[in-house]
């Protein structure tokens, strides 16, 4: 009989912080303009972050050696389109989704996520995010009330 091994529910330590960002801007430029306004580094990540099969997201990511932070902006919308089947009037027509990270926020553009958050200042962050041209909003969300946290996990 083969031995069962269960996961504790504090395997994984969940807390950061996550800064919600509304802009217009591509990606790239997102991740350029934030490197410029809050001086971090982000790189763009080799390959994008696939969640299932049909949802692909892009993200960059900065290893703050010095405050021993990491962070994570990745889009919230993905770059790949689910095609969905109708079974209505419109059945011959082809129509798509587009998956979303965090479904339940789903005007969100992007994400920042920073871990280990307790030396970074959160208000600070995202009033300097807030200054950043074509950014239209930035804001604090609680990690807490978040159905699909697990989707952050990288």
């Amino acid at each position: 009989m083969a031995a069962v091994y269960k996961l504790n529910e504090d395997f994984y330590d969940d807390s950061f912080a996550l800064i919600a960002i509304h802009s217009t801007l591509e990606d790239f430029a997102l991740a350029y303009g934030v490197n410029q306004m809050l001086q971090t580094s982000f790189k763009r990540s080799k390959s994008d972050f696939e969640l299932t099969e049909n949802s692909c997201f892009p993200w960059f990511e900065w290893s703050d050696e010095f405050q021993d932070t990491y962070w994570v902006l990745v889009a919230n919308l993905s770059v790949k389109k689910e095609k969905q089947v109708n079974k209505d009037l419109f059945q011959n027509e082809t129509t798509f989704s587009i998956p979303r990270l965090i479904p339940e926020h789903k005007d969100v553009d992007y994400f920042l996520k920073i871990e280990d958050d307790e030396s970074i200042d959160i208000e600070k962050t995202v009033k300097t995010l807030m200054k950043m041209p074509k950014v239209i909003t930035a804001y604090a969300l609680e990690t807490d009330k978040l159905k699909s946290k697990n989707n952050l996990i990288f």
